[in-house]
């Protein structure tokens, strides 16, 4: 009889726990729990206790709140959705009205701020906050009304959120805007978000997404917000650090966002989250405010626009109201046309090979530095201004913002033990350095015994036949004392000498050489083992006192201009009468050097390019064999020399249009050359000589002219040298010129990869090849681009 009773105790206790539940941590609130008061210290929870709803003081304003939502729990940043950015006062309160309608004001006369509209029956509706954080009364639901706060399983899809401070908007879950109207950075490929999960992971349109860093970690609070810095961030809290966390943001560089600076500053970033504004050389801050970081103006006003200057900023961008992009080709060009235009603040010019060029009219905004730019931003100034660039690119950047202080530790006090120990060991180090000295003096006294010694024997030779070293004096001798000039070339000057056995040689001072005396030997025996008959021999060389001299067999005829242009050198004002070069000598001519060159390119065991391939660089032997001279001193170079822009190797109307294009140089840029050499042996006149044709002067391009005389007009005789003209046989020359011409035509195509080997050059020659018809020669890939 006595269960009843007890039962019916316990039921009572545990209803009583529930109701007292329910009313410390209510989930909703009825239509008689209003007004609602920010003195009433009452607060709604979501079921799972994640998430808060109240009233919020105003930071620094303790008199003034805000009715949010927020995490519980959390430490920094909680609040995740705000009713109003207009707070009220300890007087204001959320209301439920006689009709069904949530109110938030000071006053029932005064504005609503309430968002939206609502509505319902005023004796069911509720106000529900739910475990995702979606407060609901009837229809209305704070999850079509974010701020600046996304939160996971919200949609997203055409939502707008503002940033706190009201400056940045993400528009359409897909564009960011400063001030409603300039865009700075758009979701990838214009593809809206859509939702965030509570994994981590955020969907888009079109079935694409992307994952955060904390992607697959359960039961995390995150949050996609839109910071007041004008960043879109995606957090996560941290259970562990207590701490948000940043998992996934929408720019990289802060500087990109636009309005983080003001006109004419420059934002400069370390990488992290923290940005600075400066001023660009030959500006300062806003008179009004002191700080770059609200704009910068120019120090000294332009008063002669035409004669103004440029200062060159590295990796610095700006924007502006005004832009005009124009096809600058060169940095020149750019710079004239800002000059030309008086609203011209300056210009951006990109190193990209387009010659981007881009004038900044009306006003610089946005200005940030990120070597990603990869351009440079030319300011114009006043021609008075003094100041200089202080942006001059990336190396000397690093070097400025990571500077390493080392402090040493003072040394203890000092006691006879320790100066005792220094006693003992500067001892030992100086007999050590006594003793080392003593021995290399030993060791240089019969190094230069043995070496005097060899030198007399002539021991001195290389192994293998390889070629004699020379003494400085016996060359400053054999040419007395260098006065004998014959020649001046690209790699130094030529004199002629005699040796001591009555040997005549050509000595030639190298300049610019790279390396030690070892690797000069080793290139030198290298290019001495090169023997061909059509390759000047090798004879010996001198490394001593700083002197770098190679010694060559003297060639008597000199070389093949001479014979090919006897009017056209230069240095001398009387010239030697030299014989004409009939047909068949200047075929054979033209194969000796053929196979010189297809030796060096596909028979010597290391691969040789001339680099310099031209008549000044072919000597004629008693009998008109031909010899090329220079070849393999290209790999003597100093490296500077050999990437310089400034000083690419070659002489011009001779380089093949890759030297130019600064593309890859191979051995197809000495049979460019060569086709060229070749065109000359036939028509006795350099290739930079216009011949009588109507096309403009800046036009003209020698092979092409001679492809027209040949395969358009037919006529071959027009292009042939007329101081031999007269000699020319049809039936006896034809077949021999026609080859030649042809070959040329072959060889000077203007892509490498058209040409042919030379090994085919001179089988095209011999005749054992047939030889197709070719393109026309176009210059610099002008032609067929």
């Amino acid at each position: 009889m006595s269960f009843f009773p007890t039962f019916l105790l316990s039921f009572l206790f545990f209803s009583f726990l529930v109701s007292a539940q329910q009313n410390r941590n209510p989930s909703f609130f009825n239509s008689s729990d209003f007004p609602w008061q920010p003195t009433q210290n009452r607060t709604l929870y979501s079921p799972n206790s994640v998430f808060a709803a109240g009233f919020s003081p105003v930071s620094g304003s303790p008199n003034l709140y805000r009715f949010s939502i927020w995490y519980l729990s959390v430490t920094g940043k909680s609040v995740v959705w705000s009713a109003s950015k207009t707070p009220v006062n300890r007087s204001g309160a959320v209301n439920f009205t006689s009709t069904g309608v949530l109110r938030l004001g000071n006053s029932s006369s005064g504005d609503n701020l309430w968002p939206g509209k609502t509505s319902g029956n005023s004796s069911a509706t509720r106000l529900v906050l739910h475990d995702n954080g979606n407060l609901v009364f009837g229809s209305w639901e704070s999850f079509k009304f974010p701020t600046d706060t996304i939160l996971p399983n919200q949609t997203i899809t055409g939502t707008d959120i503002v940033s706190e401070n009201g400056k940045f908007k993400f528009v359409n879950s897909t564009y960011l805007y400063f001030n409603n109207s300039d865009l700075y950075w758009t979701a990838s490929g214009t593809n809206a978000f859509k939702v965030m999960s509570s994994d981590g992971k955020v969907d888009q349109e079109n079935g694409a997404s992307f994952i955060t860093s904390d992607f697959g970690i359960e039961n995390r609070k995150r949050r996609l917000t839109l910071d007041d810095d004008g960043n879109l961030r995606l957090y996560g809290f941290d259970p562990d650090l207590r701490e948000w966390t940043v998992v996934w943001y929408a720019t990289h560089e802060l500087c990109t966002i636009h309005g983080t600076c003001g006109p004419s500053a420059i934002c400069t970033g370390d990488g992290s989250n923290s940005t600075s504004c400066i001023c660009p050389p030959g500006f300062s801050p806003l008179r009004n405010s002191g700080y770059a970081k609200e704009g910068c103006e120019i120090k000294t006003p332009i008063r002669d626009l035409p004669n103004s200057r440029f200062i060159r900023l590295d990796y610095v961008n700006y924007t502006s109201p005004k832009e005009l992009e124009l096809d600058g080709k060169n940095l020149s060009i750019c710079q004239a046309n800002c000059t030309a235009n008086r609203n011209c603040l300056g210009f951006l010019f990109k190193y990209d090979g387009k010659g981007t060029c881009i004038l900044k009219l009306g006003q610089l905004l946005n200005g940030y530095w990120s070597p990603g730019t990869e351009s440079a931003m030319f300011l114009r100034v006043d021609q008075s201004e003094t100041a200089n660039s202080t942006f001059k690119g990336m190396t000397e950047i690093l070097e400025t913002t990571c500077p390493i202080r080392i402090e040493l530790p003072l040394p203890p006090d000092d006691s006879n033990t320790t100066t005792r120990n220094i006693v003992i060991i500067c001892t030992l180090f100086a007999a050590e350095l006594i003793s080392g000295a003593l021995f290399f003096w030993a060791f240089l006294k019969k190094y230069i015994k043995y070496r005097d010694m060899a030198r007399t024997l002539g021991l001195e030779l290389l192994p293998a036949g390889g070629p004699k070293r020379f003494s400085y004096a016996e060359l400053k001798a054999a040419t007395g004392d260098f006065s004998n000039l014959i020649g001046k070339g690209g790699f130094g000057d030529v004199y002629k000498g005699e040796l001591a056995d009555h040997r005549v040689v050509a000595v030639k001072c190298l300049k610019n050489v790279a390396g030690g005396e070892p690797d000069f030997w080793a290139e030198v025996t290298i290019i001495a083992r090169m023997h061909h008959l059509n390759l000047v021999r090798l004879w010996g060389f001198c490394a001593e006192k700083g002197q770098r001299i190679v010694v060559y067999e003297y060639v008597p005829n000199g070389s093949l201009d001479k014979y090919l242009f006897p009017s056209g050198r230069v240095g001398s004002d009387r010239y030697e009468e030299k014989p004409m070069l009939d047909w068949g000598v200047r075929y054979r001519i033209a194969l000796g050097v053929a196979r010189a060159i297809a030796y060096l390119h596909e028979e010597c065991l290391e691969w040789v390019l001339h680099c310099d391939i031209k008549p000044e660089n072919i000597l004629l032997g008693d009998d008109f064999c031909p010899k090329i001279s220079d070849f393999g001193l290209s790999k003597l170079r100093k490296k500077e020399d050999m990437v310089s822009l400034s000083k690419i190797r070659g002489t011009r109307g001779y380089m093949a249009p890759e030297w130019v294009k600064s593309d890859m140089i191979t051995a197809k840029a000495d049979v460019y050359s060569f086709g060229m050499v070749l065109l000359e042996l036939v028509s006795g006149v350099r290739n930079n000589q216009m011949q009588g044709s109507m096309i403009e002067s800046e036009d003209w391009y020698f092979p092409g002219w001679a492809f027209d005389k040949v395969y358009k007009e037919v006529n071959v005789e027009d292009i042939l040298d007329r101081q031999i003209k007269q000699s020319y046989d049809s039936r006896a020359h034809f077949d021999m010129v026609n080859r030649m011409v042809k070959t040329a035509m072959w060889c000077l195509q203007s892509r490498p990869e058209m040409r042919p080997s030379m090994g085919k050059v001179a089988k095209m020659l011999e005749g054992t090849v047939e030889i197709t018809e070719p393109n026309k020669p176009t210059i610099f890939f002008l032609g067929d681009e």
